[in-house]
């Protein structure tokens, strides 16, 4: 299941509709705001993604993840618009028999992601503000 949201992410709803009884392994990994980026204090993020090639690619990112690992299933929600500090930007749950390919499957997401899917990052400081790897 894949999400694109200005709404508050609740990695625990993620959780909760992954856990069954056959699922050894339900992970979840948070991407947070924190404060401050090498030395500088952060006062807020925000994300901007051009949501029909994302939803694609995230697709695509799913269908390879359920190729190479025997898991259950997966969520990946990421969130746009404006997102404070300590709020939740990233949420990628994946439920499997075992921890192994639930640990890997997250990897694999977050760096695909990362790399290949138009979701934009805008870090403010106090006294500026500037795009992260676009």
């Amino acid at each position: 299941m894949i999400y694109i949201t200005e709404n508050i992410l609740n990695a625990n709803k993620y959780n909760q509709e992954l856990s069954k009884e056959y699922c050894g392994s339900v992970l979840v990994f948070e991407g947070i705001t924190r404060e401050y980026t090498d030395g500088q204090k952060v006062t807020k993020l925000e994300y901007e993604c051009y949501e029909p090639m994302a939803k694609l690619m995230l697709e695509e990112i799913e269908k390879e993840i359920f190729e190479k690992w025997e898991i259950h299933d997966i969520i990946i929600a990421h969130r746009v618009g404006i997102v404070d500090i300590g709020e939740t930007s990233l949420v990628v749950s994946v439920s499997s028999a075992h921890r192994q390919a639930s640990f890997e499957a997250i990897q694999y997401v977050i760096n695909r992601l990362k790399k290949d899917v138009p979701i934009w990052k805008k870090e403010f400081f106090e006294n500026s503000a500037s795009w992260v790897n676009s």
